[in-house]
């Protein structure tokens, strides 16, 4: 099985800037570009998007600030993800549904090329599985658009290891864009982190924050996940949000968390916890409150 790519590898920072609210951060072009330069400032240099965020806006509205500032293409690499066609006003669908032909994959492609204002994207996910996705077919155009130089690397989210491995098998992916938090664990035991470690393929990590569960009142888990929390933060000198993004961090998968934040201070929260490595027993502690039950 492939893992290994003809370009140059891939170097995501450790910390990854999500953009999929974007549009609701209300930024203009000054701002946005601020917003930026201060992300890299903080070493974070790779920034999450898909077509679909901000019902289709979000990669325009990064596009507009490269566009005003277009040597900070050069210091950061463009992430985005396509194969989801999602209702909107200009594209009335019967229902939402996913489409990796190879006419659509293309498309957006393009598209996300234009909106972000860049030649090349460092790294495109196929965003959900789609059950009608035919997987050599899909590696052709893979292998075309990346000939073409449009394309460097590419990557899946949201998929089972086994539709992972049908398409990895296919053409060489780089990583795997999976949802994992002290609240939502599935990826422990789904095989998804066990492949990124088979393979040596660094996971990217969606919602680290649980959405921002993690800190709200009115939910039994978060509750009890903080109340674990707590003494440990204190003991680190960290804040909640830091000890979830350590807790994160500790996996030997190596994974990348992904913000989700327009505050520059979320930003420092995540970079924050870099240096820390948490004891196997905290974690552990961790595990056990969210699950609401000890180790098996």
């Amino acid at each position: 099985m492939p893992t290994r790519d003809a370009s140059p590898p891939l170097q995501l920072s450790p910390i990854v800037a999500g953009l999929w609210r974007l549009t609701e951060w209300n930024l203009d072009v000054p701002a946005r570009v601020r917003w930026i330069e201060q992300a890299l400032e903080l070493g974070i240099g790779s920034f999450d998007h898909a077509d679909i965020y901000g019902d289709y806006r979000a990669e325009v509205l990064f596009g507009e600030a490269l566009q005003a500032a277009p040597a900070l293409r050069a210091r950061m690499q463009l992430v985005t993800k396509c194969g989801i066609r999602l209702r909107s006003a200009e594209r009335p669908y019967r229902v939402n549904h996913y489409d990796t032909s190879a006419a659509y994959v293309r498309a957006q492609v393009e598209q996300s090329l234009r909106n972000l204002h860049t030649e090349q994207l460092d790294l495109v996910l196929i965003h959900r599985p789609d059950y009608l996705m035919d997987a050599g077919a899909l590696a052709q155009t893979f292998a075309a658009l990346s000939r073409e130089g449009k394309v460097a690397h590419w990557g899946v989210s949201n998929h089972r290891a086994s539709q992972f491995a049908l398409l990895h098998q296919q053409h060489p992916l780089v990583t795997h864009q999976v949802e994992l938090s002290t609240l939502m664990m599935d990826a422990l035991d789904d095989g998804t982190l066990d492949q990124a470690q088979q393979l040596g393929l660094r996971p990217m990590i969606w919602s680290p924050l649980g959405g921002g569960r993690l800190f709200r009142d009115d939910d039994a888990q978060a509750v009890r996940v903080r109340q674990a929390m707590q003494p440990i933060a204190a003991r680190l000198g960290i804040g909640l949000a830091s000890l979830a993004y350590a807790w994160i961090l500790r996996h030997p998968s190596r994974p990348h968390p992904i913000t989700g934040s327009g505050r520059i201070e979320g930003l420092r929260e995540a970079v924050a916890t870099l240096d820390v490595r948490l004891e196997a027993e905290d974690w552990y502690a961790i595990w056990v409150a969210s699950k609401g039950h000890g180790v098996p």
